[in-house]
């Protein structure tokens, strides 16, 4: 398995977006993304010039329902 990638929050909302999440809201730095038909609902910090942090981005992208494999190829 790969190294969970050192990314800021505005990457990996690309990336998400890329599997069909849809940016529904923002609540102070932190973007609510929704997927039709998936039980969970994503909130990724976006800071300006900070990177999230590898345990909750592992717990974004497991929420998700992909692999890091398959993250790190939508990057």
């Amino acid at each position: 398995m790969p190294k969970t990638p050192r990314i800021r929050g505005r990457e990996a909302v690309r990336a998400f977006e890329r599997v069909g999440f849809i940016h529904t809201r923002t609540k102070g730095s932190h973007f609510i993304l929704k997927k039709d038909g998936h039980p969970h609902v994503l909130s990724v910090p976006v800071h300006q010039g900070k990177t999230i942090k590898p345990p909750l981005l592992d717990a974004l992208i497991d929420a998700a329902g992909l692999t890091m494999d398959e993250f790190i190829e939508l990057l």
